[in-house]
C-alpha cells in the first residue's frame, strides 16, 4: 500500500497586484499556516519519502516551511510542471515515481489538486489554502493507480486547529 498527501499551498499575498501569479509570496496568514499543517503532520508521524512542490514561489515557501516544522528528512523536488497541472498531469508525475517510495507529499494547486483528489478517491473535497489530503492507494506500485483506488485516510483544514 502507498499513501500519497497532497497538500494546497497556503494562503498567498495580492499586495503587489502587478506581480506575476508564479511568483506571488505567502501571506501572514499562509506563513502561519504552513508551520501548523507541519506540526500536524510531525504530531501524526507522517514522514514522507519525497517531496514534490510546484516550483511556483508560494508552494516552495509553503513546502519549506512545512518541511521544517514537521522535521521532514526528506529533500524537496521543485517541479514547475505540478504549477497550473491538470489532475491527468499530476497523476503523471506521482504515477511515474520510483516505486521503492512508499509516501509522498505532494504540494501544489487548485483545481488540480481536488480534481486528483476526485479521480483517487471518488470524493468531491474542497481543498482550501494548507489542506493536507491523506490518502491510502490500495496498490503497490505508482504506475498502477486508478479511479477510485484510493481512500481518503482524512482531510485536514488549518481553519479546524486555528484559534
Amino acid at each position: 500500500m502507498k499513501t500519497l498527501c497532497i497538500l494546497r499551498h497556503a494562503k498567498s499575498s495580492w499586495e503587489n497586484a502587478e506581480l506575476p501569479d508564479f511568483d506571488r509570496p505567502l501571506n501572514e496568514r499562509g506563513r502561519l499556516a504552513a508551520p501548523l499543517m507541519g506540526d500536524i503532520m510531525k504530531t501524526t508521524g507522517f514522514q514522507p519519502d519525497v517531496i514534490l512542490s510546484s516550483s511556483a514561489k508560494r508552494a516552495r515557501e509553503t513546502a519549506a516551511l512545512v518541511k521544517e516544522a514537521a522535521d521532514f528528512r526528506s529533500d524537496i523536488q521543485f517541479d514547475e510542471r505540478i504549477y497550473e497541472a491538470s489532475p491527468a498531469r499530476l497523476l503523471e508525475i506521482v504515477a511515474a515515481q520510483n516505486e521503492n517510495i512508499e509516501s509522498i507529499l505532494l504540494v501544489g494547486h487548485n483545481p488540480g489538486l481536488e480534481g486528483l483528489l476526485r479521480f483517487l478517491t471518488g470524493e468531491s473535497q474542497p481543498m482550501p489554502t494548507a489542506a493536507l489530503a491523506v490518502i491510502d492507494l490500495e496498490t503497490d506500485r505508482w504506475s498502477e493507480l486508478s479511479p477510485a483506488s484510493g481512500n481518503l485516510r482524512v482531510l485536514i483544514r488549518p481553519k479546524d486547529f486555528q484559534k
